[in-house]
């Protein structure tokens, strides 16, 4: 039987994990995290289909570290762009196109923050943790990444982002708070929407997300600082088998999405969905 566990903040976290627990937990976040198939909406669901305790949302946190560095790897030149554009907003450099982008991404990235911080400080998140919500939003954001996957135009790059498309896929990934949306899911959805290509959607998805999981680690840091020595390994070495299981799967996706639709993602989507409303 799982001992309890004890608040840290904002974090419910397990008292231990077992490595297989870790390794279970790392698979499912490092394959689902950028497959639009919902990252959370699944870790919710490992407690359920097994006999294993709720890792806790600062596991979800630190799974979410590793698949943030598997990101700035694989997209490693997109990301010192990203840099020198920053830097040249400051007055350090002069790249004018790199500085559009940062400042972009930099908008894109505010909605998730607002939404976010005023859903852990009114303490919502906890509520967001059920079988029937992970279900519905898998149906529902499922079809509208079906409907913007078929519809949707493939004229634009990354390169083409607007102020106003940033903003729109912002919005977006805010609604990926809720477990069972997909950050992925509902920001390639977006850009999908706005005649981005199913390649340029994933990569603009990817590059978005760096700046919100980076601000959601920062913030799970100061509670894992306050965790004892053994959890705090159980957290690194979770993360850590993540970033390999996350850097593989971002191999295979961005490969397969420059000659497939995101069909069978939309299927397994809905066809999980309602095995949970069946059985839950």
């Amino acid at each position: 039987m799982a001992r309890p566990g004890h608040f840290f903040g904002f974090f419910e976290v397990p008292c231990s994990m077992t490595l297989f627990q870790q390794l279970l937990i790392a698979i499912v976040q490092g394959i689902t995290e950028f497959l639009p198939i919902s990252s959370s909406g699944h870790l919710i669901l490992i407690p359920h289909l097994t006999d294993l305790p709720d890792q806790g949302p600062l596991i979800d946190v630190a799974v979410h570290i590793g698949s943030l560095l598997a990101i700035i790897l694989y997209f490693r030149k997109d990301v010192m762009g990203l840099a020198r554009g920053g830097f040249a907003t400051v007055g350090l450099g002069d790249d004018p196109v790199q500085r559009r982008l940062f400042l972009w991404v930099l908008a894109g990235t505010i909605p998730a923050v607002v939404a976010g911080l005023f859903l852990k400080t009114n303490g919502y998140m906890e509520g967001f943790r059920t079988t029937d919500l992970v279900a519905t939003n898998l149906i529902i954001f499922g079809l509208l990444l079906g409907a913007a996957d078929y519809w949707g135009k493939q004229t634009k790059s990354y390169e083409d982002l607007t102020l106003r498309d940033a903003v729109l896929v912002g919005i977006a990934q805010a609604f990926a708070l809720i477990p069972g949306t997909s950050r992925s899911g509902a920001t390639m959805t977006a850009a999908r929407a706005l005649g981005y290509s199913r390649f340029e959607s994933a990569r603009f998805s990817f590059l978005l997300a760096i700046p919100a999981v980076a601000g959601a680690g920062l913030l799970a840091a100061f509670d894992l600082a306050e965790l004892s020595s053994e959890m705090q390994m159980d957290a690194l070495l979770t993360g850590a088998f993540t970033f390999v299981a996350a850097l593989l799967t971002m191999v295979f996706l961005m490969n397969f999405l420059r000659k497939a639709s995101m069909l069978i993602f939309v299927i397994y989507r809905v066809a999980l969905g309602c095995v949970l409303l069946a059985v839950f």
